[in-house]
């Protein structure tokens, strides 16, 4: 007699990796760390401007070329398709001054001091 699994695809011998895949997706989301973010970052408020402009604390600024825009997800967003307005971020700048790094924040990160949530293990 066939067991039922077998009729299905699903062998035993494949049970415990099923078992460990469902139980990664469970827990994998809540092992996530917090995003670390550089020491030279600075805080601020951004709103979108025509790329390559980017408008941060009231003050539009140019993006750096290969510029890397976060979003609260940690995903990466295109510079030229955002379009958002007072949003809280942590951003860094370049040498000659333009924004490369900016990390769009989730408000329980805006609620938290800058000071803890840098790693000074980053650049």
């Amino acid at each position: 007699m066939r067991h039922f699994y077998d009729e299905m695809g699903l062998q035993m011998r494949h049970r415990p990796l099923l078992f460990l895949f469902l139980a990664a997706q469970f827990l994998l989301p809540a092992l996530a760390a917090d995003r670390p973010f550089p020491p030279v970052a600075k805080r601020g408020t951004m709103s979108s401007a025509p790329h390559p402009q980017i408008v941060i604390e009231g003050r539009q600024r140019q993006l750096a070329p290969g510029a890397r825009i976060w979003n609260e997800d940690n995903l990466i967003q295109l510079p030229a398709s955002i379009d958002v307005r007072g949003v809280p971020v942590n951003y860094t700048e370049d040498a000659d001054g333009a924004i490369d790094r900016v990390w769009m924040l989730t408000p329980e990160e805006a609620r938290q001091p800058l000071r803890q949530q840098t790693n000074t293990n980053l650049r």
